[in-house]
């Protein structure tokens, strides 16, 4: 669905909501996280990078916004007892998570499948599926701690509809596309949790950078463009609606 993407979100939209955000060092997870604390959100910024999480730390309270927190984590090298480890302690700190935006990724190689090499293909299934989804099932208590809590997970165009040469990255989206199938509809009604995911389109972003180095990024969306469907995701008004897929932009 891309009938969201001129959604006009109020200054309170998100005001006393608290949220995580994965990716927030960079790209579309860093304008999320600004955006969604300038509608009142705490935001919990998650990334691999503490430097670049210090920054937005930095933007976010220099321009008024909640206090957020910072978590620094890499998917790459993160099990089981790391994910459990950090519901505890945001359980301790904040005792519910309102909403989830799954933004973190890596791209691999655009190669012919036969050239893939299996380490990289392993890394890119952990990092862009198999570390989210362990991250969302030690979450889910938090999640269902909430009286009106989102899930977005950040998709692709490429895990819809197959590619040639996307390998990993691709097959990675379509893994996610289907979690949140089954995330959504084991939680539907038993929570108030919905969960959904958001395919960003083509946005100026260094992945989208080195993906087509062709291009010419001035011709592309910035993320803060295409952030309308992100806070109607994460808002109230896109309460009942679960396990869909929707588009950050217009459909070419």
């Amino acid at each position: 669905m891309s009938c969201h993407i001129d959604y006009q979100a109020p200054d309170d939209l998100l005001s006393d909501r608290i949220i995580l955000v994965t990716g927030a060092g960079d790209g579309i997870g860093r304008a999320a996280a600004k955006g969604f604390a300038s509608k009142g959100a705490t935001v919990i910024l998650l990334g691999r990078t503490l430097s670049k999480l210090e920054a937005v730390y930095d933007e976010i309270e220099a321009a008024g916004g909640p206090q957020p927190a910072i978590y620094p984590l890499n998917f790459e090298g993160a099990s089981w007892p790391d994910y459990q480890n950090m519901a505890d302690k945001l359980y301790e700190t904040f005792g519910c998570l309102d909403g989830v935006l799954h933004n973190a990724g890596i791209l691999g190689k655009i190669t012919p499948l036969q050239s893939y090499n299996p380490q990289l293909w392993q890394e890119v299934m952990h990092v862009n599926f198999n570390g989210p989804v362990m991250m969302l099932q030690a979450l889910i208590p938090l999640l269902q701690a909430s009286q009106d809590a989102s899930v977005v997970l950040t998709s692709s165009s490429v895990g819809r509809q197959g590619r040639a040469f996307w390998g990993a990255y691709a097959c990675s989206k379509f893994a996610l596309e289907g979690f949140s199938q089954v995330m959504s509809q084991e939680l539907e009604n038993i929570s108030a949790v919905r969960v959904n995911t958001l395919n960003p389109g083509a946005t100026r972003t260094q992945m989208r950078a080195v993906a087509y180095p062709g291009e010419n990024p001035a011709n592309l969306r910035t993320p803060e463009e295409i952030l309308p469907t992100y806070y109607y995701l994460m808002g109230p008004d896109s309460r009942g609606f679960t396990g869909q897929q929707f588009d950050a932009q217009p459909k070419k």
